[in-house]
């Protein structure tokens, strides 16, 4: 069967490239609907969806986004309704993937365009600014796939064509290829890092798929927390394992930062939430920079070339731990708080590179004093990788199978 690929952007100032994409898609056997976000000009020919029609689908109108006189305020009225209508065109069955062109204002359209799709739905960005710090973890969309527009501010020559061409295969062949979430069983969400810091996942992921739960691991190094969170919004998670909380940390202290909304959308959408404060006292950082001056004196933990971990103090680890409690206390579900007193990563043992006693009784003291009523806290007496841990938390997980908190259909 064939696959048909929105293809969006602004066709009067990009018309061309559009063009050439829509051309590639076509020329490989797949079809096209077209759609125009720009305001002031016009394309060469009539698009599928007309900037119009977009505006009209964001509940305004071009001239009110004319009018306004700001090309900010412009670009939002058209990145809502191009939101709006990729979503119905999804839903009407029109369309089977997207992929958006653009600079600044193109990709900031296309963040939100691309959210609006569920998981699934290849969505491509081919953007001047791809990979850009200009870009902030909470805008991207858990699937979304982004490529270099390479040479393409104005025009098409033979180094943006390479992108280009690429792009659009990408997304034909994503379309093609895709396997959607079944949705067959309940999903569980779960925060980890790889087994040489935070190993529970080994054993909890076969454990809970025999008690007949999907379970998706998610790599919480900044992007997969985003991955996390934007499911979690989504109510996509039946329960969630919140167990390597870092990125909130990172956040509070210039780390890699999943957002200033992790470890909350759970909490909103009403899933029961497991959590334990798996490398709540790191803070990690890109492996090939200098150190920060403020983390100069600490002792850290090079996991890589990329990335590095250094160590909060006593002060800081207090910080994390009101803020954990703080990001808790409006949930609207069934909270369980495990606390691991004898460490909470492989490197922090007693004899570890990066231990620290009085750290972690600081951090302990103070979940303590701050745990909020909607939460029951759980002090275990083991490391978070004993098995131990991993036992108290299928044991909480099974409560709540039994008086219905989590349900398996």
């Amino acid at each position: 069967m064939s696959k048909t690929i929105l293809v969006a952007g602004t066709y009067d100032t990009k018309d061309e490239e559009l063009g050439y994409l829509a051309d590639v898609i076509r020329g490989q056997g797949g079809k096209v609907l077209t759609m125009d976000v720009s305001v002031l000009g016009d394309p060469s020919s009539p698009t599928d969806v007309s900037k119009h029609q977009v505006a009209e689908a964001g509940g305004s109108s071009i001239q009110e986004a004319i009018d306004s006189g700001d090309e900010n305020t412009a670009m939002q009225i058209m990145a809502r309704g191009s939101a709006a209508k990729a979503l119905e065109l999804y839903r009407d069955g029109r369309i089977d993937g997207v992929i958006v062109l653009g600079g600044t204002m193109g990709t900031d359209l296309a963040l939100d365009l691309c959210a609006a799709l569920p998981v699934g739905v290849p969505k491509y960005v081919v953007s001047t600014v791809s990979f850009s710090s200009l870009i902030p973890p909470e805008r991207l969309p858990s699937d979304v796939q982004m490529i270099l527009w390479a040479g393409g501010l104005y025009g098409l020559n033979s180094i943006c064509k390479a992108s280009l061409s690429q792009a659009a295969g990408a997304v034909l062949g994503a379309a093609r290829a895709v396997e959607p979430p079944k949705r067959d069983r309940p999903l569980i969400g779960m925060t980890s890092f790889g087994k040489t810091v935070l190993r529970y996942m080994v054993d909890l992921k076969p454990a809970l798929e025999e008690r007949g739960f999907e379970v998706a691991v998610f790599h919480a190094t900044g992007m997969g927390g985003r991955a996390f969170e934007s499911l979690a919004a989504e109510g996509a998670f039946a329960a969630v394992f919140d167990f390597a909380p870092q990125e909130v940390s990172n956040h509070m202290f210039g780390g890699l930062s999943a957002g200033a909304d992790r470890m909350t959308n759970a909490g909103r959408s009403g899933t029961p939430q497991l959590v334990a404060p798996g490398c709540y006292d790191l803070i990690d950082i890109v492996g090939w920079q200098p150190t920060p001056p403020a983390l100069a004196d600490r002792p850290t933990h090079a996991h890589n070339r990329l990335l590095t971990s250094a160590v909060l103090d006593a002060d800081e680890r207090r910080q994390v731990a009101r803020t954990i409690c703080d990001k808790l206390s409006s949930a609207t579900a069934p909270v369980a708080l495990l606390m691991p007193q004898h460490g909470c990563n492989e490197w922090d043992r007693p004899g570890g590179d990066l231990h620290d006693a009085e750290g972690l009784a600081a951090f302990c003291d103070e979940i303590t004093a701050r745990c909020p009523k909607n939460v029951t806290l759980t002090k275990l007496d083991c490391h978070i990788n004993d098995a131990a841990f991993t036992a108290q938390a299928l044991d909480v997980f099974d409560g709540w199978l039994a008086d219905g908190t989590v349900k398996l259909k």
